[in-house]
């Protein structure tokens, strides 16, 4: 029979067997669904929690409940660091506790920025009316933000609109001085376009607030691309503000590179993935939940490179790598976690010349993306060349300019593909000897690559800074006068460059400058105080026999990185978090925990009860996988709200001989697993995978089941894999 048939069969029966199911209930809204609209669909589901370390403002709304300033203050106070997940929350409770609150529908869209805010500011101009005129002003500051015209045949025009947001927050500035959070928002929406006038808005801000979070945020980002020393104080204080949050530790650290200050970028790093790990943690979320995980570990490795830290670099971007995946939230996309740590992976063997590891099958999971096939194919050409290997290096080019056909289809790829196959044919020319025509085209992918990166404040794109690669191709032709110019070059575009810094010792001591080459090697010694032995670049340096006393040259003082202890900010290392409590109750009325199935896989499947088609579809379909799981030691729990002799009885009608069905009367284990809406307090739809010490890796949580079975059966398979390396103990809730 199809399936559809069955399942409306089965719903008939079940109704009938049982007069007083909720049907009612079903009939306003899809199960799991909010019957508030699909704008409430996606978002946080349980309520917030007092934060601490998130620094403090107050934003005063009209309100007859005290406990809805006090999280709409949180809210507030989250939006200045960019944390709009939980903002949301904090506003999301606000409604819960006062439905017509026009001012927590406009938290919430701010908070969300994508369609929906259109619709929660719709909700808030309808009200309006009722709160003062100075929030009246900023809830129209959203509307012209948000005003998009659809039956109008015109262009987006975010810029005319944009400028009618700005002007409205100035009237809210000029006729109330008191307001600072219009000042804020005020600089938030300039930074960039007007750095002198929003650094002036944040003096005034810091004069009467001194700690406001988003005052220093935003001279943060105001400042980041040019004169970085402009921001140095801010960046000292935003993470004493708000040490609790992720970005307000992370996002000095864009700063301190970009000043060279790379023992202060590494210590803003290290803290910020600390503080995110420990609220994954704590909230039983993974990096793909969290939206600057995967850029903030990743820059974290670049910084690593840049102190001469290849293990640590290398072992962040594994990190990356091994960290779970998710079809929607980190898959093949360019700038998923898992494509960051592929990148880290590349640039970090590539600097440190680690061929051997490069050409190791096991060290880069290459995918069948275009991207990853240049990727690959450019790594194997390095690699080889590294170890003189000529022939397999002519091969490997031969297969990387064979992707050429394919660029017709991954046309934002050129640029970069277009570098890599230049900067390969200057190598390989030169490693045949070739000298002039491969320095000539080395030369002319150097200048390419400084105009791809120049002004670029992020890990860069491409493994290698190629002026330090001329430099080094000038000092093997014996050109030390063009190497040090190379040298000078890259330092232009990445500040304290300890392989430009190396380079540059070499240049001029063969050129007998021993001032300079003194100079470089006090910069070298300091940036790399706490380097790997035996790094190619710096022992070639110091083969030179210069010798010099560490000496900082950065605009202000740094810490030492390897000393600095960072514990207090979280954990070092992600791992999967041991699973909260099971019991719940089988259709024989006998208590099931985890530790009945210690040592082996679960698929724990939250569902809605025998009412709800697509959960029914969901285990018919895990079913009908039955050797998968067999192969992969994996038992399914499925626990709803059913009574256990609801489901005794329906289990004589439904043909699911590898589910276990139990039961969660009170909600009590879809509250401990996340799988229970706080907000309009009903359950959703949950699937986790916990494998065999009880850990928590995967989870999925919505108003739709999960139904991508492939995905379950490929993350299981990791999941074996990473617990047959792992030898740590045991850590879950039995």
């Amino acid at each position: 029979m199809h399936f559809l048939g069955f399942a409306a069969i089965l719903a008939s029966t079940l109704f009938a067997q049982n007069a007083s199911s909720p049907k009612d209930k079903f009939d306003n809204y899809k199960m799991g669904h909010s019957h508030k609209g699909e704008e409430f669909d996606v978002g946080p589901r349980q309520k917030p929690w007092e934060m601490r370390g998130i620094g403090a403002v107050h934003f005063p709304i009209t309100t007859q409940n005290k406990e809805v300033q006090k999280w709409f203050d949180q809210g507030v106070t989250l939006l200045h660091s960019f944390w709009d997940y939980e903002a949301e929350r904090a506003f999301r409770w606000c409604l819960k506790l006062e439905p017509e609150n026009a001012m927590a529908y406009w938290g919430m869209a701010r908070a969300t920025g994508d369609k929906r805010s259109i619709e929660f500011i719709r909700e808030a101009a309808k009200r309006k009316q009722n709160v003062t005129a100075r929030e009246r002003l900023h809830i129209e500051a959203l509307e012209a933000l948000h005003a998009v015209d659809k039956l109008r045949d015109r262009n987006d025009d975010y810029r005319q609109r944009n400028q009618e947001y700005k002007r409205i927050l100035e009237t809210i500035a000029v006729r109330f001085p008191d307001d600072m959070e219009a000042k804020a928002m005020l600089a938030l929406a300039n930074m960039g376009d007007s750095r002198y006038g929003v650094e002036l808005i944040v003096r005034e801000i810091l004069s009467k607030q001194p700690d406001h979070p988003g005052a220093h945020h935003y001279r943060i980002h105001n400042w980041n691309y040019h004169e970085p020393e402009q921001a140095l104080e801010s960046c000292r204080r935003y993470g004493q503000i708000a040490p609790g949050v992720g970005h307000a530790l992370h996002m000095p650290g864009h700063v301190y590179a970009t000043a060279g200050m790379w023992h202060e970028a590494a210590i803003s790093m290290d803290s910020a993935t600390r503080a995110e790990k420990r609220y994954m943690l704590e909230r039983l979320t993974f990096p793909f939940n969290n939206w600057n995980y995967g850029h903030n570990r990743a820059y974290l490795s670049y910084i690593q490179e840049q102190l001469g830290m290849g293990e640590s670099a290398m072992f962040g971007a594994r990190q990356l790598i091994d960290a779970p995946l998710d079809p929607d939230h980190n898959s093949d996309a360019a700038f998923s976690s898992h494509s960051q740590g592929i990148a880290a992976m590349l640039r970090a063997c590539i600097k440190f010349e680690r061929w051997e590891d490069l050409l190791r099958s096991t060290t880069i999971p290459w995918r069948e993306t275009f991207s990853d096939k240049a990727h690959k194919t450019y790594a194997e050409t390095r690699a080889n060349l590294g170890l003189g290997r000529l022939d397999k290096a002519a091969k490997s080019l031969t297969a990387h300019e064979e992707l050429k056909q394919e660029l017709e289809k991954n046309k934002s790829a050129k640029d970069l593909y277009d570098l890599q196959s230049m900067e390969l044919k200057a190598r390989l020319a030169l490693a045949r000897g070739e000298t002039l025509p491969g320095l000539a085209l080395l030369a002319e992918a150097a200048e390419k690559h400084y105009e791809m990166q120049k002004g670029d404040n992020d890990p860069p794109r491409y493994p290698e800074v190629l002026y330090v690669a001329l430099g080094r191709a000038y000092l093997d032709a014996r050109s030390p006068h063009l190497a040090k110019q190379a040298f000078a070059k890259a330092l232009q575009l990445t500040r304290n460059d300890i392989f430009a810094l190396a380079g540059l010792v070499e240049a001029n001591h063969a050129l007998a400058h021993k001032q300079e080459a003194e100079s470089a090697m006090a910069a070298l010694l300091f940036t790399a105080s706490g380097a790997d032995s035996n790094i190619p670049a710096i022992a070639r340096a110091i083969a030179t026999g210069v010798t010099a006393q560490p000496k900082d040259n950065s605009p202000a003082t740094q810490r030492h990185y390897p000393k600095t202890p960072l514990s207090e900010f979280g954990p070092a290392v992600w791992e999967p978090f041991p699973a909260p409590q099971l019991d719940a109750i089988d259709p024989q009325g006998q208590h099931v925990t985890l530790s009945q199935h210690r040592g082996r896989n679960v698929i724990l499947v939250f569902y809605l009860g025998r009412e709800c088609l697509h959960c029914m579809k969901q285990l018919k379909d895990l079913q009908a996988r039955k050797q998968d799981w067999e192969r992969l030691d994996a038992v399914i729990l499925a626990v709803s709200g059913n009574k256990p002799e609801d489901n005794a009885r329906n289990l004589k009608s439904i043909d699911l001989p590898s589910v276990r069905i139990l039961s969660d009367t009170e909600f009590a284990n879809a509250r401990r697993y996340r799988s229970y809406d706080d907000f309009e307090e009903m359950e959703l739809h949950s699937t986790i995978l916990i494998d065999k010490k009880g850990r928590v890796h995967w989870a999925r949580t919505g108003g739709e089941p999960f139904g991508k079975m492939d995905f379950l059966v490929k993350q299981l398979e990791r999941m074996n894999a990473s617990v047959e390396s792992d030898k740590s103990p045991s850590g879950g809730g039995f």
